[in-house]
């Protein structure tokens, strides 16, 4: 005969059902119930055993919880060399920099890595206009096979024509979440799937020891995919004509 379902206030009749139960059975009723706002005393009334019992299994479901919100483990975090070019570093002498094989423009590409169900990796991918606009292109999350993300990095990086740095995943917070700092200051916003990859990074609380800008001052470089004129009204509103440089090769109708 099939077991009654077990509603958020329901009950196994005095536990006859709950007593043929595995342990894995139990505790996927018990994280139910949890997650439906039961106390460990109504859980305990509804599968009819004794409170002490429930405690356990409810104990084991809070550090399941905990376990989940924890963040993956970090596999490993890269920036091509040049990143600092024409920025302003406040400290972290033990970061490393890097000489371009190309000359730098103001951008920056990170990768973070970070564990994802054992055998496998998630990677994310930022490319940074450290000049002005902050994130201008999000890669991710990509998960891969951990052989695979070599690959991953080679592709991303072959514009730099450099092999990335290991850096340190300070780096890459001052970095990535600093640049969208300043772009918002300056009035732009990160891109729209920046939201997807911006967990990688990790809990940071700022401020950045870097200074974007260029030598400290915005600078815009015209993209093929921007919008100029919006851009260049937009530095206008936030810092004032004369307060920015630029290098756009079209007519500007602000």
């Amino acid at each position: 005969m099939p077991a009654p379902s077990l509603g958020v206030r329901g009950s196994y009749a005095h536990g006859c059902y709950a007593a043929f139960m595995t342990e894995t059975e139990l505790l996927d009723i018990v994280r139910r119930l949890r997650r439906e706002g039961c106390s460990p005393k109504e859980i305990a009334r509804s599968l009819g055993v004794p409170k002490a019992s429930v405690s356990l299994l409810v104990r084991r479901v809070a550090e399941e919880a905990t376990a989940d919100a924890r963040e993956p483990a970090l596999v490993g975090c890269w920036v091509n060399p040049g990143w600092s070019n024409e920025l302003i570093v406040d400290g972290h002498p033990g970061w490393p920099r890097g000489t371009p094989a190309a000359p730098s423009v103001g951008l920056a590409t990170v990768v973070v890595a970070r564990e994802h169900r054992r055998t496998r990796v998630s990677a994310c991918c930022y490319l940074v206009d450290t000049h002005c606009l902050g994130v201008k292109e999000t890669i991710g999350p990509r998960v891969m096979e951990r052989e695979e993300l070599s690959f991953f990095n080679r592709d991303v990086f072959a514009a730099s024509h450099s092999d990335p740095l290991a850096v340190p995943v300070e780096l890459a917070q001052h970095l990535v979440l600093g640049a969208v700092e300043y772009a918002r200051g300056l009035g732009f916003e990160p891109a729209p799937d920046f939201s997807k990859c911006a967990g990688h990074l990790g809990s940071w609380s700022g401020p950045s020891a870097i200074r974007f800008g260029r030598h400290g001052k915005p600078m815009y470089v015209a993209g093929p995919f921007d919008d100029p004129n919006r851009i260049m009204r937009t530095l206008v509103r936030s810092v004032g004509k004369g307060n920015f440089d630029f290098l756009i090769d079209m007519p500007l109708l602000i």
